[in-house]
C-alpha cells in the first residue's frame, strides 16, 4: 500500500481561504486536516465597545451572509435585554433573512457547485456538454439568468434594508422600515418574478412540486430543469455515495414567527429526532491556534496562539454538542423540520443529499417568503423600544444559508466584555477536538477518490463545495 500526502488549496469558488491536508492510499483519501488558515479577530475588535457597535461590526464579518450576522447580534442584544422585537419588525427581519438565505442558496447552485462539471474532465459524459452550455464559468446561460433573477430578488432588501451588505435596518427591537401597503405590492412582484426564474429554469415545474417530494424515488423520478440536469450528473457519478458524513444534524430554527420558527430548531442524530440544549455547546481548543480552555461560548475568549504550537492545525476552533460533532446547513435545517424527503436522505448524507437539501429548501423558502409577506400588517408597530442593560448576557442564535449560527454577548459596566461567535463552516469545517474526532468535512472526505496526477481531485472539490464552505466566516 502506497501512501502519500497532498496539500490542497486555495480552492477556487470558496468564500475566504481554505487548505486541506490529505492522506492518501491506494488513490483514496485515508485521512484530511482542515486549516482555516486567516485570522481574523472580529471578536477582539468587538472588547471594549457599546453593545449596539455590534449590529455595525459583525455583519462586515461576511460580505455574503451579512443579514444573517445583523440578526443574530440583534436577537442576542434583545436576549441580552430580556425584549422581544415587534411582532412586525420580526416578520421583516424574517423576509430580510429569507431572501439572503434564498439568494445564497441559487448562487451557490449556479456559481460554486455545478460549474465544476462543466471541466474538460468530464467531456466524455453524456451529459457534459449541456453542463458546459449551462454552467461555463462567465458564459453559461443559468448563470446569467440567475444572477438576473438574484439581483431583481434583492430589490426586497433594498426597499426594506436600504443596502445590501451590512444593513442596519434589523434592531433588537424590530426593524426601522415600516413597509406601506404599496410596499408590499411591489415586494410581491419581485417575489412573482423569482418564482418565475425558478419555475422556468431550475425546476421546470412549480416549486411546489418540488417542495412536496416525499421520497427517493420520488426524487430521482424527477427531471426537469437544472435540478433534474444534477441528478441526472449525480446518478452517473455516483454522489449518493460520495461525501457521506456521520449522520449527526443540527438547526437553531429558522425564521422566528410568534414564539416559533418556519424551519423548527433541533438536532437528528442516530437515535432519530431530538431536542436542542444550547448549554451543551463547547468549543474545543486542542488542534486550533487558540490558548485557553475552551467551554461554552459564555465563558469562551479568542486569544491566538501567536506560536503556533505544532499540535494544531487550523485557526479554526472546534465546535462540538453534547462533546460530539454535528453537520449543519440546508439539509440538516430540512431533516430537523421533518420533511419527509430530507429525513430520507439522513442517513444519505452524501454530495447529493446536500444539493438536494438546498434545492428543498430553495422551494421552501421561495413559499416561505410569500407567507411571511402576506401576513404583514403596515398599521402595525414595527419597533419596540428596548434598553440594553450595563451588565449582562445574551445570545443570538439563528440560521444563516449554511447552517446554525450563534452570536454569545456579555456585557459588564455598558461595554462589551466578551463576544463570541460560532459560525456554521466553524461547525462543519472544524479540526479534530481532543478525542481526536475529526469535523463534519474531514469526516466527509474519507474515502474520495483522487486520481493518478490529480493536484486538486474533482471529488474532494465536489465533497468540499457541497458544504458550501464561508471560511471569512470561521474564524473571527
Amino acid at each position: 500500500m502506497s501512501e502519500t500526502s497532498l496539500l490542497v488549496g486555495p480552492f477556487n469558488r470558496v468564500e475566504g481561504d481554505l487548505e486541506i491536508r490529505l492522506e492518501i492510499a491506494d488513490g483514496q483519501v485515508t485521512a484530511a486536516y482542515a486549516n482555516s488558515p486567516l485570522f481574523r479577530g472580529f471578536e477582539r475588535i468587538l472588547l471594549g465597545k457599546p453593545p449596539t457597535e455590534a449590529l455595525t461590526i459583525t455583519p462586515r464579518i461576511c460580505g455574503i451572509c451579512s443579514i444573517s450576522q445583523s440578526v443574530a447580534a440583534a436577537r442576542a442584544l434583545a436576549d441580552a435585554a430580556g425584549a422581544a422585537p415587534a411582532p412586525e419588525g420580526e416578520k421583516v427581519a424574517a423576509l430580510l433573512h429569507a431572501v439572503e438565505n434564498l439568494a445564497d442558496h441559487i448562487t451557490h447552485f449556479n456559481l460554486f457547485f455545478m460549474p465544476d462539471f462543466a471541466r474538460p474532465a468530464y467531456r466524455e459524459r453524456d451529459w457534459h456538454d449541456q453542463a458546459v452550455a449551462r454552467f461555463t464559468a462567465l458564459q453559461g446561460s443559468s448563470l446569467r439568468r440567475a444572477t438576473e433573477a438574484r439581483a431583481q430578488l434583492f430589490h426586497i432588501v433594498g426597499l426594506l434594508g436600504g443596502k445590501w451588505p451590512h444593513t442596519l435596518a434589523i434592531q433588537p427591537g424590530g426593524a426601522t422600515r415600516a413597509p406601506s401597503a404599496r410596499d408590499k405590492i411591489r415586494m410581491g412582484a419581485d417575489l412573482r418574478a423569482f418564482r418565475r426564474h425558478l419555475e422556468d429554469q431550475l425546476f421546470s415545474a412549480p416549486v411546489e412540486a418540488f417542495a412536496e417530494l416525499g421520497d427517493l424515488a420520488a426524487l430521482e423520478a424527477w427531471q426537469g430543469g437544472d435540478a433534474g440536469l444534477f441528478l441526472r450528473i449525480a446518478r452517473d457519478l455516483d454522489l449518493s455515495r460520495s461525501g457521506r458524513g456521520g449522520g449527526r444534524y443540527l438547526s437553531f430554527g429558522a425564521y422566528p414567527r410568534g414564539g416559533g420558527h418556519m424551519f423548527r430548531p433541533g438536532i437528528h442524530d442516530e437515535n432519530g429526532p431530538g431536542a436542542l440544549d444550547p448549554a451543551a455547546i463547547a468549543e474545543d481548543l486542542s488542534h486550533a491556534w487558540m490558548l485557553g480552555a475552551g467551554g461554552h461560548p459564555e465563558q469562551g475568549q479568542t486569544l491566538p496562539d501567536e506560536a503556533m504550537r505544532d499540535s494544531a492545525y487550523s485557526w479554526c476552533k472546534a465546535p462540538r454538542l453534547g462533546g460530539r460533532d454535528f453537520e449543519t446547513g440546508a439539509l440538516a435545517r430540512q431533516i430537523v423540520d421533518g420533511h419527509p424527503l430530507a429525513l430520507a436522505l439522513a442517513a444519505e448524507g452524501s454530495v447529493r443529499a446536500r444539493i438536494v437539501g438546498r434545492l428543498l429548501e430553495i422551494a421552501r423558502t421561495q413559499i416561505a417568503l410569500e407567507q411571511i409577506l402576506a401576513s404583514i400588517d403596515p398599521d402595525q408597530p414595527f419597533m419596540t423600544r428596548v434598553n440594553l442593560p450595563d451588565t449582562g448576557q445574551g445570545s443570538g442564535l439563528v440560521e444563516a444559508a449554511r447552517g446554525a449560527l450563534g452570536h454569545w454577548i456579555t456585557i459588564e459596566d455598558g461595554a462589551i466584555a466578551s463576544y463570541q461567535i460560532i459560525a456554521p463552516t466553524t461547525w462543519n469545517f472544524s479540526p479534530r477536538d481532543a478525542n481526536g474526532v475529526p469535523g463534519p468535512v474531514e469526516a466527509a472526505l474519507v474515502g474520495a477518490a483522487v486520481q493518478p496526477g490529480e493536484q486538486t481531485p474533482l471529488s474532494v472539490q465536489h465533497i468540499v463545495r457541497s458544504f458550501d464552505p464561508c471560511m471569512v466566516c470561521t474564524v473571527h
